[in-house]
């Protein structure tokens, strides 16, 4: 076997596949986006980008009762989606081995809550492995396989940003073609209608109980590091490396499977040290079973939020100062912005001059809530801008001088924002709903979806097409427009909001990275610029204030799209030579 670096998304890719996985299945979402990139590029897989998590589960639910191993792939909030066939296929069990890969965001990094997968276990009653680093996502993945099989159960393998996208050395192997096992028909155990959703219920409790008899024996996965006695902490994920550095006389329990808990193991290492702690993110998952054991842990002053590092772990157990940013303060704060050239930049413009009170949505059209544009005013989910649109309009917060306008992506509007749309029309719903079509899931790295009907394989299949579902549902009233062109969407805008009817506007440019060329660059004619700030509040990267409060263009980074030159009311910004690709100048 050789030793490669890989990240642990990209191990969790290989794991999968030296599992002689058949068929892996996702919606992108950071931090678990790169597995199934990486694993379409290998070979005897097949690999797909769903519309949701639910529906990737559900596909995966498929391959698995047909005999073959499947993996599905999800950031945590997914999860939330993906719940609803869990639970059951906790009941039914497989065939094929299910793994299921969660991602978590401990701190945020892009995404619009924390939660805690670990919590999954008890409440679905699924295992529940946590890697410690690459080598381990690669080994516990193939583990996951072997154990859903033995014990006809979905695995979830739970991971974290540091453990997604650090990479460490990987031991890694040949692929081992796991045999089909023939399909038979058995209602009894995939058919959960009461009468046997109920003798499936006992029969996940007698799997739970093999399960933790195999945890408790001598193959189960959890280790024991072995220091000093004065103090032990139980740990899991990758909160093991903070640990190890931050504390490394202690003896150090690792849990790696975190449902169900080798409670007698972890009260023997209990038992064996003076004091008891434990060390982990998010939430206090652990710490809360060890109390339910029995186990006295003592209490620390580790963050509630966020992620752990060497620095807090040791701070918390009085071994080091806390951690400062230094180097950092006094910097000028850098806010995410969209990309120069964004084609939401003009939508959003559009919406803030019709004063409407904007319900978004999740992608990068976000961004359009932070100054200069300020023009968003809610995002909470996948799917929310359309129904709280809706929400809106019933308390009576739409009105003729402030309308409400529902903001959504096109991916986003294929993944969860199709029912809200139906809502709104079966329900006679009055406001204008926008699709910001820029032709790419462009958040997570520039999937395909099926709005663009490009694949994870790169063939290019049926574009859903936008308008024509629109019409399906009875709306009458649906445009297209090119959000480049601020005049013409400010005109549609306005006429939308004013109908007493529900409304679709479609705002279809492609996103700007696609862009291979530009057609031409700007700059300011600094005679002409009165510094009114008109172009610096359109909020583009490639626009900033110089002395005097006019304006400069950076031609390096100026793509072309020419919605500064629109909202110049002096004609001071002109084109500043002839096209060129994009990187050049």
């Amino acid at each position: 076997m050789a030793a490669i670096l890989l990240s642990g998304n990209e191990a969790i890719a290989r794991g999968a596949w030296e599992a002689g996985v058949a068929v892996g299945v996702a919606y992108p979402g950071t931090p678990s986006t790169e597995t199934l990139q990486n694993l379409v590029l290998m070979e005897d897989v097949i690999a797909e980008w769903a519309p949701n998590e639910k529906v990737a589960l559900e596909v995966a639910a498929g391959v698995s009762m047909g005999g073959r191993r499947a993996l599905v792939t999800m950031k945590h909030v997914g999860m939330n989606v993906a719940a609803d066939p869990l639970f059951t296929l906790a009941y039914t069990g497989v065939s094929g081995g299910l793994v299921v890969l969660v991602a978590d965001d401990p701190g945020m990094h892009s995404s619009q809550n924390e939660q805690d997968s670990r919590n999954w276990g008890p409440f679905a009653r699924v295992p529940v492995l946590e890697p410690s680093d690459s080598a381990e996502a690669l080994a516990f993945t193939k583990l996951a396989f072997e154990l859903s099989e033995r014990f006809d159960i979905p695995v979830i393998v739970r991971s974290v940003t540091r453990i997604s996208h650090s990479k460490g050395l990987v031991e890694v192997g040949e692929r081992i073609e796991a045999e089909p096992k023939p399909y038979e028909k058995d209602a009894a155990k995939w058919v959960m209608m009461p009468a046997m959703a109920r003798k499936r219920r006992l029969d996940l409790d007698e799997r739970m109980r093999a399960l933790t008899e195999w945890a408790e024996s001598d193959e189960g996965p959890d280790t024991v590091h072995e220091g000093s006695t004065e103090l032990g902490v139980v740990v899991s994920g990758v909160a093991y490396q903070y640990v190890r550095e931050a504390l490394p006389e202690a003896s150090v329990y690792k849990v790696a499977l975190g449902f169900p808990l080798a409670a007698e193991r972890i009260k023997r290492f209990a038992a064996s040290v003076d004091r008891i702690a434990v060390v982990e993110e998010a939430d206090t998952y652990l710490a809360k079973s060890l109390l339910a054991m029995g186990i006295p842990v003592e209490e620390t002053s580790l963050p509630a939020d966020g992620e752990l590092s060497p620095g807090k772990v040791s701070s918390a157990f009085g071994m080091g100062e806390p951690e400062t940013r230094a180097g950092i303060e006094g910097l000028p704060p850098r806010p995410p912005l969209m990309c120069p050239g964004c084609p939401h930049r003009g939508a959003f413009y559009a919406l803030r001059k019709a004063r409407a009170t904007v319900t978004g949505d999740i992608g990068c059209y976000t961004l359009a809530a932070l100054q200069p544009l300020a023009a968003m005013d809610s995002c909470v989910c996948m799917g929310a801008g359309i129904g709280m649109a809706h929400g809106m309009a019933l308390a009576g917060a739409s009105t003729e001088k402030k309308p409400v306008v529902g903001v959504i992506g096109d991916s986003t509007f294929a993944h969860s924002g199709v029912t809200g749309l139906m809502h709104m029309a079966y329900n006679a719903g009055v406001g204008t709903i926008a699709i910001l079509d820029n032709r790419i899931t462009a958040m997570t790295g520039h999937q395909g979806n099926p709005v663009t009907g490009r694949t994870l394989s790169g063939r290019q299949n049926r574009e859903l097409d936008l308008e024509a579902l629109c019409a399906a549902m009875g709306i009458e009233h649906v445009t297209v427009v090119d959000p480049h062109d601020l005049a013409e969407t400010e005109r549609v805008v306005k006429e939308e909001v004013a109908r007493d009817e529900l409304s679709v506007i479609i705002m279809r440019a492609p996103c700007a990275l696609l862009l291979k060329e530009r057609e031409a660059v700007y700059a300011v004619n600094d005679e002409a610029c009165t510094a009114c700030g008109a172009c610096i509040r359109l909020g583009c990267p490639a626009i900033s204030s110089v002395e005097g409060g006019k304006a400069f263009i950076d031609v390096t980074l100026c793509v072309g799209c020419a919605q500064c030159v629109q909202v110049c009311r002096f004609d001071a910004i002109e084109p500043a030579g002839p096209a060129c690709d994009i990187g050049g100048v």
